[in-house]
């Protein structure tokens, strides 16, 4: 364990009863209490598009299941949690994903992407991230390796969508977005300068949008990251697409699924068998 203040951490929550909102199993694994519902955290490789050489992970909440093939906790209670309520729930599943990311030796000196979810940028007032910011420095954990996702946004809320990305920033975030298509990937990398912008691969047809959007995210110093690729012929239109040397990342079912437990570090380093592929669907 790198992290001694996070050890001395898990080892309360170690002792902590299952009745109580958090605390850890038998395995070590943090989990949480929503409602009726039991969470903890699954984590999926994001890759070097050049040799499939994990660089980082993201965080996806999930019900706990002993396969790790929980289900999407935001999808079972979306509907039945008010702002509050989501705002309460998106602050648990950030800290479950802290704990059960760091906890871990694997993850030394890999980024962590964590979802923000869209009701947290209206119900949340004041200065985001200062309170996550609080909760990272008290565990001696190293901020400046997690990126905060932002959700997709409507054109009414451009302002505090803004507002919330800089505010991020200065806490000592770093920024991430979703992008419905190349060209509002472009318009988003001018006015919000993101550290990384995620791209459906089944939105990314053509050609040469895709190269000057990477080219144009090269110059930004920003991570393009193609998602949901999840065959070898998607995989193998990207690279036939791409003509330039800016380097791009990728994420999806052909390579893994969501799991509790990261590559072990001997896994990181080699490139990936795409031919090997796991063909789900999202």
């Amino acid at each position: 364990m790198h992290y001694p203040a996070l050890q001395n951490y898990l080892s309360r929550l170690q002792s902590t009863l299952a009745t109580t909102n958090l605390w850890l199993d038998e395995q070590g694994r943090a989990r949480g209490r929503y409602f009726n519902s039991t969470l903890t955290s699954a984590f999926q490789a994001i890759r070097s598009g050049d040799d499939g050489r994990v660089v980082a992970y993201e965080a996806y909440a999930r019900s706990y299941a002993s396969d790790d093939q929980g289900l999407n906790i935001w999808k079972l209670l979306e509907n039945a949690a008010n702002d509050d309520e989501s705002v309460e729930l998106d602050r648990l599943c950030r800290l479950l994903h802290t704990l059960n990311f760091y906890r871990q030796p694997e993850s030394a000196h890999l980024d962590l992407y964590l979802s923000v979810h869209s009701r947290l940028l209206a119900a949340v007032e004041g200065n985001h991230g200062m309170a996550f910011r609080r909760i990272l420095d008290v565990l001696e954990l190293p901020h400046h390796h997690i990126i905060l996702q932002l959700p997709q946004i409507t054109p009414s809320q451009r302002w505090v969508f803004t507002h919330v990305a800089e505010n991020y920033r200065r806490n000592g975030f770093r920024i991430g977005l979703h992008a419905a298509s190349l060209e509002q990937a472009g318009d988003l990398l001018d006015r919000i300068r993101p550290d990384s912008i995620k791209v459906d691969i089944s939105l990314a047809n053509d050609a040469e949008a895709q190269i000057r959007l990477l080219e144009q995210a090269d110059r930004g110093n920003c991570h393009v990251i193609f998602r949901r690729i999840e065959n070898q012929k998607r995989l193998q239109a990207l690279r036939d697409a791409n003509q330039t040397a800016s380097p791009y990342l990728i994420q999806g079912f052909l390579f893994d699924l969501p799991k509790a437990g990261l590559l072990s570090r001997a896994e990181h380093q080699q490139a990936v068998v795409f031919e090997d592929a796991v063909k789900f669907a999202y």
